[in-house]
């Protein structure tokens, strides 16, 4: 009797299950080099949501209003302020102070900017850092929850008493927050879709 056949049979189920573990293995390699492209991306957007936070605090540490988003001098040389509901007025001026929305917003690279991740993200680590919010830092919280804090540090920087060395010392903890978080971990959203900081004062 010849064991011919039954040689191929089970060096074809050897082969098959060779061929599965390669399979395995590639897709575990490809999986493990995602996680390492998430996390030098992770990385590098913490290092700018430390510089927009850095700069946010000189911002503030040049002028700082309250009830506005920004304030500039008009052609008189008058401080003019400015709210979301005439925000035009600043186009093409330089600001001379801003609120602690406006001052992340401004770093982050002015109103044209106001929807980008680095911004929403720097807001959303000032926020922890002034409510003292022991959480992992949530980098995309949900659109509706991002406009509700927002309006939280709008109205904690419009609070009577509120001075500019507080708000300053926020961003300062902020900034330190970003540099603390741990290289391993992963940033998740709990929503994709873009939406305006800029909500009504």
């Amino acid at each position: 009797m010849s064991d011919g056949p039954l040689l191929s049979t089970v060096n074809g189920a050897a082969g098959g299950r060779r061929g599965t573990a390669g399979l395995r293995h590639r897709i575990a390699e490809r999986r493990q080099l995602a996680r390492l492209d998430r996390a030098a991306a992770q990385l590098a957007e913490l290092h700018l949501v430390r510089t927009v936070l850095g700069g946010a605090a000189g911002v503030v540490a040049a002028g700082w209003i309250q009830d506005g988003w920004f304030a500039y001098r008009d052609d008189q040389g008058r401080q003019q302020v400015v709210t979301a509901h005439d925000l035009h007025r600043i186009a093409g001026r330089q600001p001379t102070a801003a609120c602690l929305v406006g001052a992340i917003v401004q770093a982050g690279g002015g109103l044209p900017a106001a929807h980008s991740q680095p911004v929403h993200r720097a807001l959303n680590l000032a926020w922890q850092a002034l409510f003292g919010s022991t959480e992992p830092v949530e980098y995309c919280p949900a659109p509706g929850l991002r406009v509700a804090r927002v309006r939280e540090l709008t109205a904690w920087n419009d609070r009577p008493n509120r001075t500019a060395s507080e708000v300053h010392a926020v961003l300062v903890a902020a900034g330190r927050r970003a540099a603390d978080q741990p290289k391993s971990n992963e940033l998740t959203c709990a929503g994709s879709s873009a939406t305006t900081v800029l909500v009504r004062r």
